[in-house]
């Protein structure tokens, strides 16, 4: 064969490599893209409920998307100072990221940049929130599992989901008395609107599992959430209510000095109470730590 045939063969080869890297089939099955773990300490996660299933493996990320927001809205668990900053989630910094070199990047499906966009700095691997199935707890739990399996952390998996299951048992008893009454769980978005947590959110399934009533029976979006009126909440009558804080005191003072404020049924019934923030689109820390402020607010009601 001629040094130009030679040289037309590699560069068809070439062409049919790249296109088969560039094969959405390979993104739709990021776990079987290779059969070596990734180096742990390489791992870069570009949305929050990817960095939690991390976390919950034990594994510190190299870096994350959007710190600032993380500590308002997820705050728990901390990260360490060591964790760089990537940018804004929707669209990290590129540049950055190709000079981090990850093993992995860890990606929430339809949040943020696609794994094709990804492709040329690193291989990706991402998670759903919701299957359409309305549990989002069951899927964050395969989800785990399906990380682990990449990392070669199946152990790790199998032991939290344990210590889960049995932190869900204890929680049952703790915060018995919430099953006396409907809960109610709602941040403020503005002046004008609160987000509340609805059917087929995280927290429902995790309530579902206490033997707690939502006192939300309102419309949803697909992610178990409703941003309406704050007027809209005058409907819940007899309830406990639980508020949770994002940074927004300010708007809180604000809101509660309205008549409006005044005149909802749990606030003239002295059940409100606030709680710190906890993430409502997370998986299992996510769930435990609403538990925990739950329990702290159980006392506050006693």
């Amino acid at each position: 064969m001629s040094d130009s045939a030679d040289f037309h063969h590699d560069a068809v080869r070439r062409r049919l490599l790249a296109a088969m890297a560039l094969s959405p089939l390979l993104f739709s099955l990021p776990g079987q893209a290779s059969t070596t773990p990734p180096d742990l300490s390489r791992i870069v996660a570009l949305e929050w409920l990817p960095i939690e299933l991390l976390l919950a493996l034990g594994v510190t990320p190299l870096a994350i998307a959007d710190i600032h927001n993380y500590n308002l809205w997820v705050e728990e668990p901390k990260l360490p100072a060591s964790v760089i900053d990537v940018g804004q989630r929707t669209e990290p910094n590129l540049e950055l990221l190709q000079q981090l070199q990850p093993s992995l990047m860890l990606l929430s499906k339809g949040y943020g940049p696609t794994p094709q966009k990804l492709a040329p700095i690193a291989p990706s691997m991402s998670f759903s929130f919701n299957d359409g199935s309305g549990k989002p707890l069951t899927v964050a739990k395969q989800s785990l599992q399906a990380l682990a399996q990449r990392l070669g952390l199946e152990t790790r998996a199998v032991q939290h989901l344990a210590q889960f299951d049995r932190f869900i048992q204890d929680a049952r008893q703790r915060l018995h008395s919430y099953t006396r009454q409907p809960l109610l769980m709602f941040s403020l978005i503005d002046t004008r609107h609160a987000l509340v947590i609805g059917q087929k959110s995280l927290f429902q399934e995790v309530m579902d599992q206490l033997g707690i009533i939502n006192a939300w029976e309102g419309e949803t979006n697909f992610w178990g959430t409703a941003v309406v009126g704050i007027e809209r909440l005058t409907a819940v009558k007899s309830a406990r209510a639980i508020y949770l804080d994002h940074g927004n005191q300010e708007m809180l003072k604000k809101v509660s000095s309205t008549p409006l404020w005044q005149a909802l049924p749990f606030v003239r019934q002295n059940q409100l109470r606030q709680v710190p923030a906890v993430w409502f689109y997370g998986a299992t820390l996510s769930s435990m730590r609403f538990c925990h402020l739950l329990e702290q607010a159980q006392e506050s009601y006693s």
